[in-house]
């Protein structure tokens, strides 16, 4: 991969970054806050469930950081845009729209339909 889309490349996961950390750290906020005196069962639910919600949000967004932290440290090994499986190089499509990513096409169907181990690579 040249400089140029590996930069461009590089630009997009540091922003990405920024928004992940930015959004898992007001959520974690969010969760410490101390909760009202809610007296009505219908309040209570909702705040469990909002609190819940978030706590889903913020642990598959904490998982993305990971991947953007992986995908960075595959740019310092001169690594990054091959499949950690296959060894083939992803497509730039696939690196447009999710630049993060691990695997080629082939081997994210793999892995989505469990015929691909994910601790691989």
């Amino acid at each position: 991969m040249d400089a140029k889309k590996l930069a461009y490349y590089r630009q997009k996961l540091l922003e990405k970054q920024m928004s992940l950390a930015s959004m898992v750290q007001r959520t974690e906020g969010y969760s410490r806050e101390k909760e009202p005196d809610i007296q009505d069962v219908a309040d209570m639910a909702v705040e469990s469930y909002t609190k819940e919600f978030n706590f889903g949000k913020s642990s598959g967004d904490r998982h993305v950081l990971q991947l953007i932290r992986e995908a960075l440290e595959r740019m310092e090994n001169k690594t990054y845009g091959t499949c950690v499986h296959c060894e083939n190089p992803i497509q730039p499509k696939r690196l447009d729209a999710v630049p993060w990513t691990q695997h080629c096409l082939g081997c994210q169907a793999l892995l989505e339909k469990g015929l691909l181990d994910n601790n691989e690579g």
